[in-house]
Order: structure tokens, then sequence, then C-alpha cells
């Protein structure tokens, strides 16, 4: 068996995602956000794309009249999941590949907008259900700390008295501090993190994981023998392209802070140096553009992989 990556957009979203992930997500959902235990029993999947949803407006139009979309399909796409539990709250799950500028700005803004967004004309707040944002990177977030989850809300900065606990709640897991192998593996827990970390990596499903049964689900899904030939293609050009980028943004950083580097030695003077570190900057972020658009990746996606607007991608270019 060969196993497609759960990181990747397309595979995350027939996962987790599909008609035929709702137990799945389940599972996955009460293991990474209620440490296991069975909270969850039922749960919708929607389109986290919908109009209305977590949009930036000033991106969609830039975005509508440079690539000729509609509105639904020139949305600014940030989110991989969403689904509403059966008591109404909102859970919007997301994979992030690279920690890329102001990340961490966006996930509270999605998290703010998805919430003030439930609310229709003539609704009150009464209206408002909780709103959860599950984020899982590919990098170490906080390096405070070894936590491979963490979660956060409002608390009273000293007494640490909860401020409507379960009203909005950021929960991030951290792959790269997960380093249990597969004879280590014990709780649920364990068992989806090293899934969504190191499928590639199995060739058959492992007795462990099979114990669970919407993993061995999730894993016949990811199997690669059960793709059509035009979804294999479709995960094929999106590896390629991330990988491509991947490359333009560690070449580009590279060559950002050479030029940087090269700038204040050439002034000799600390005005030099500060003003050769931003041109630095300017040249990573102009070389990382160029490159991303040369591996043919949209718009919104070397929006998403960069931190920048649609507007400042087109004046970098």
């Amino acid at each position: 068996m060969r196993f497609i990556s759960p990181k990747t957009d397309f595979a995350f979203k027939k996962i987790f995602g599909s008609d035929q992930s709702k137990d799945i997500l389940i599972s996955f959902l009460n293991a990474m956000i209620y440490s296991g235990n069975s909270v969850i029993q039922d749960l919708e999947i929607i389109d986290p794309y919908s109009a209305g949803d977590v949009v930036d407006l000033k991106d969609t139009v830039l975005m509508q009249s440079l690539m000729g979309e509609t509105p639904k399909t020139a949305l600014h796409r940030y989110l991989d999941v969403k689904a509403v539990l059966e008591d109404g709250t909102t859970v919007i799950i997301e994979m992030q590949l690279w920690n890329v500028e102001a990340f961490e700005k966006r996930v509270v803004y999605n998290l703010c907008k998805t919430y003030g967004n439930q609310l229709k004309s003539g609704q009150g707040y009464f209206d408002l259900n909780p709103v959860i944002a599950l984020t899982i990177t590919d990098f170490k977030l906080f390096p405070s700390t070894e936590k491979v989850i963490s979660c956060f809300y409002f608390q009273e900065e000293e007494d640490h008295l909860p401020y409507q606990e379960n009203e909005l709640k950021l929960v991030f897991v951290e792959l790269p501090k997960f380093t249990k192998q597969l004879e280590e593996l014990e709780s649920v827990i364990d068992k989806w993190i090293f899934f969504i970390k190191e499928a590639p990596n199995l060739e058959i499903i492992p007795d462990q994981l099979r114990e669970i049964p919407q993993l061995e689900q999730a894993l016949t899904i990811a199997n690669q023998a059960g793709l059509s030939v035009s979804e294999v293609e479709k995960l094929r050009k999106q590896e390629m392209a991330l990988e491509d980028a991947r490359r333009a943004w560690s070449f580009a950083k590279r060559e950002g802070r050479e030029e940087g580097r090269l700038e204040g030695r050439l002034e000799g003077r600390e005005e030099g140096r500060i003003e050769g570190r931003e041109q630095g900057r300017l040249e990573e972020k102009q070389q990382i553009v160029k490159q991303m658009k040369a591996a043919g990746l949209p718009l919104n996606d070397i929006a998403q992989y960069t931190g920048l607007t649609i507007d400042e991608i087109n004046q970098l270019s």
C-alpha cells in the first residue's frame, strides 16, 4: 500500500471533509479537542467556502478583476474543513505547512470572523454559538513549550478566571513536537497525530491503528490505489507545486539575507545596515513571489503561503 499525505490540501479535504468522512472527523476532533473523550456524537460537515464565510472582500475583488473569477471561486481560501457539532458549536480546521508572516493573526481573524458571521439580520447576541479553531502546523509555533497540543481561551490576567471559556477557543497541534514511533503509540491522540505525520511512510495499515475503526477508514481513503486517475494527477500537481514553492521559499530567504548583509557592508553605517536588512527582506519577498508564480501556484495559494495580500503580491511582482 501507498498512502497519500494528509498534509496536502487535496488529501486533507478528502479524508476529513468528504461525504464519507463524518465518523472519521468525529473521532479526530474528539482526540484533538477533547483529549480522546467521546464528547462529539454527531456533526455536519459543511462547505467552508460558502458566501459570507471568512472572506477578505478586498482580496476577493482583486482576484475577480485579475483572474476573471466568479465570487464563489475567487474566495480567499484559508480553511480546510468546517463542521457544525450537534450542540451548534462550529469547528474550523486548518492544516498549515509553513509559518508565514502574520499567520497567528490570521488564525484569530478567522475565528472571530466565523463567530461574528453567525448573526443574520434581526438576530440577537444570544443566537451566537461557540467557535473552535483547530490548527495543525507542520512547524513549531510555540518554542517555549514542548506540548504537542496547546489550547487557548479568554481568562482573567491574574486569577485566570475563565471568561466565556467555551465561547471562543484556539487549539494548536504542532506536528514536529510529536516524536513517538509506531510501537510507542498509546492513546487515540497519539495514533491520530501519528497518522497525520507519518501516513506516507506506511506500507500497510498497522495493527495499532486498526484498533480504531475510524483510523482504519481514514487510511483506506488515503490508500492511493483507491484514487481515480484524475485524483492522482491532481494530488501530484499539488505535491510538485508545494515542493517547488518550499524550495523557492528557502532559496529566496537565503538570497534576501545575503542582499541585506551586502547592502549593510557597503554602507558601513548603522543606517546602511538597517536599510540593507529592509532591502533584503523586500528582495526575499520578491524572490518568493517570483518563484511561486514560476511554479504555477495560483495567487490565492501564494497569498496563503506567504501571508501577503493579493494586492501586495502584485505590487512585488
